[in-house]
């Protein structure tokens, strides 16, 4: 609730900024006022596209000028929570790093879950069950631009307003291996804080080296290992050398084909 508010007063004050005696409020202009807010509101809803998705149930309560306040986050089983899922439980925001179903006998089928508290930083194991309702906190999702890293943070710059950003690296997890200039990424953002972040599923890596093929055997094996520029090592066709540009699953590190 407390980013909706803290986002809704900016876009007030962008107006009242701007247009200072628009709010000089009489008893004769209460309802001009209003309408001053709702158009503040609809500014503001159409800089969130989030807001306006049709897959997010309260995206048409900001319809109304004065429903924001009322923006809760939307209920869902605990079957379908995963990595990167941002909730509210026992009172605290808690950001989703594991989630693994488990069946304990007569217990029936659970999740064990890793949470890592937003606030602290802490990190806890809590076991959900399948059908537990759980409160989901909407964040904001947002591209950037890679521009590099130091020590542990990621450095990215917002493409518009190049404003920069700083990301912690284990956000990224394994795949910050494929950072590479100017890749664009993406963020999500819980209250302007980055909760997790993800680069392209299909990225394109040099291969500096593969062995050579042998000609006339025929047991030559159909897939081998190369060594890929970033340091990962990955099973990629017999056919492919060293040299060659081959696009990669970010996912699961798999080929997909030469680039």
């Amino acid at each position: 609730m407390r980013v909706w508010s803290k986002q809704v007063s900016r876009a007030l004050y962008s107006i009242v900024a701007t247009s200072p005696s628009s709010f000089a409020i009489s008893s004769s202009s209460s309802s001009s006022s209003c309408s001053l807010i709702a158009r503040a509101l609809t500014t503001w809803r159409r800089s969130h596209p989030l807001i306006q998705s049709p897959h997010h149930a309260f995206g048409a309560v900001l319809e109304s000028p004065w429903s924001a306040t009322q923006l809760r986050g939307a209920k869902f089983r605990g079957s379908d929570v995963k990595p990167g899922n941002v909730i509210e439980r026992k009172g605290k925001i808690y950001q989703v790093v594991k989630a693994q179903h488990t069946v304990q006998g007569r217990g029936g089928a659970c999740i064990q879950v890793e949470l890592r508290d937003i606030d602290s930083g802490n990190k806890i194991n809590e076991r959900l069950r399948t059908d537990e309702a759980i409160e989901k906190v909407f964040v904001e999702e947002k591209p950037y631009t890679y521009l590099y890293t130091e020590d542990n943070f990621v450095v990215l710059a917002e493409p518009k307003t190049y404003d920069q950003l700083d990301v912690p690296k284990d956000l990224f997890g394994e795949a910050a291996v494929y950072l590479k200039d100017n890749m664009t990424v993406t963020v999500q953002l819980y209250d302007e804080r980055p909760m997790s972040a993800s680069v392209p599923q299909r990225v394109t890596c040099k291969v500096v080296e593969a062995q050579v093929p042998m000609k006339g055997i025929a047991a030559t094996p159909h897939y081998k290992k190369v060594l890929l520029d970033n340091g990962l090592t990955v099973q990629v066709p017999a056919h492919v050398l060293a040299g060659d540009q081959i696009v990669i699953n970010t996912f699961d590190n798999s080929y997909i084909t030469r680039a």
